[in-house]
């Protein structure tokens, strides 16, 4: 066991409660969990009752559990969710419950069910937590995604290692990329890094670009911005007005896209993990804002039935910047997980918008938010774009270029 591990679990969760989805006295809390990450889970409830919290409730998850209900249930089971599973996800949010989802689970541990049965679960499912869905992307709760070591994630990140030693060296990495460190203050170190971002997304807003253009050897995609997006950093606010990190790490900033005007090819960086399957290499063709073409070298499947969810999945919901010396990406490590992942890379997402990604989109209906070019979806999901050799501009309303990435990095 890596030396120190207690006391690592114990900052990590200061930080998670306090810095991430800020703990408040009298509230009530879900954790999302692996059965295998229960030291972890059990630190996260000590700190946050600590904070004053009301109830720390806890929903264990096994993929093994899941795995065996894909491949043996009946196909009405797959596609219809229970009502009680509705009436709980509005009752949780009903009383603004956050949430913190540990993500931990092998990145390809789906990989031998059959895509339809994954497909239809999943838009089974997020109908069901249509209410908890919403609240999140509303920024109504506060939010929360970290990762813990799961050892099958971690003998896919270090094939070369023993499965105790791959566990112990991704524990170090996830603490390295969450500035979880035993000799200084992690707190005051989140500080100074939501302030360094913010600075990035406040010279974006400023210039109110009309559209990005990526350019790379793989890559010549322009996206549209929607109509008074906002780029966003790091923090966010709920809606009692508690600051929260939604992501941890978080090494981006992100605004929405207008989905009607998207146009280019775009392959991807990195593998993506959707639905417990490992999709690589997905090459997209945008016209007119939607995919018209869509390949991957593995788990193309998959990605087809992704983009097929609705009207939706085929358009894009947010457009992230993320400098490629960042440090996830200075590591070298393809963690197979999006959460690290995109934060070592610029990337895109399929799918639905955040509301709070344009001006008082909080207090906009669907109808409203799309008027000003925001997608709508079951979806959202990131897949990473970003590189080395990666430029960046911004094209403004008066034909103006502005540069924004150089070869990976800040202009």
């Amino acid at each position: 066991m890596l030396e120190n591990l207690n006391q690592y679990l114990e900052k990590y969760a200061e930080v998670i409660t306090s810095i991430g989805v800020n703990v408040q006295p009298g509230q009530d809390i879900i954790v999302y969990a692996q059965i295998d990450q229960s030291p972890l889970v059990h630190e996260i409830q000590r700190a946050a009752y600590q904070r004053g919290a009301n109830n720390v409730m806890v929903e264990w998850q096994d993929t093994t559990t899941v795995r065996n209900f894909l491949n043996h249930a009946r196909e009405a089971d797959l596609t219809s969710q229970p009502a009680w599973l509705t009436i709980r996800a509005e009752e949780l949010m009903g009383r603004s419950t956050s949430r913190i989802s540990i993500i931990s689970e092998d990145p390809d541990g789906l990989a031998s069910v059959d895509a339809d049965r994954v497909s239809a679960y999943q838009q089974s499912y997020q109908r069901a937590v249509k209410a908890v869905r919403e609240a999140t992307m509303n920024n109504d709760v506060s939010w929360l995604v970290v990762a813990a070591a799961g050892q099958k994630w971690a003998q896919k990140v270090f094939p070369e290692m023993e499965a105790s030693a791959a566990q112990d060296r991704l524990w170090l990495e996830i603490f390295k990329a969450t500035r979880i460190d035993l000799q200084h203050d992690a707190i005051t170190a989140w500080q100074d890094h939501i302030k360094q971002l913010k600075h990035k997304a406040t010279w974006l807003n400023e210039q109110n670009f009309k559209a990005l253009h990526f350019q790379s050897p793989r890559t010549d995609l322009i996206v549209g911005l929607a109509k008074n997006h906002l780029w966003e950093a790091a923090d966010s606010v709920d809606k009692a007005g508690n600051l929260f990190v939604a992501n941890m790490p978080t090494e981006e900033v992100f605004t929405s896209p207008d989905r009607q005007h998207i146009t280019g090819h775009v392959k991807a960086t990195k593998p993506l993990s959707y639905a417990g399957v490992l999709i690589n290499d997905i090459e997209l063709t945008f016209v007119d804002g939607q995919v018209t073409k869509a390949q991957a070298s593995s788990g193309e499947a998959v990605l087809k039935q992704l983009l097929a969810t609705d009207a939706g999945a085929s358009s894009l919901g947010e457009v992230s910047l993320v400098p490629d010396p960042s440090p996830i990406s200075q590591s070298g490590i393809i963690f197979y997980n999006t959460l690290f992942d995109e934060n070592a890379s610029d990337h895109l997402a399929l799918g639905a918008a955040y509301p709070f990604n344009v001006k008082n989109g909080t207090q906009l209906n669907e109808a409203q938010r799309s008027a000003l070019g925001q997608n709508n979806s079951l979806v959202h999901v990131d897949f990473m774009v970003g590189s080395a050799d990666m430029n960046v501009d911004g094209l403004t309303f008066d034909d103006q270029t502005v540069p924004v990435f150089r070869n990976g990095d800040w202009a």
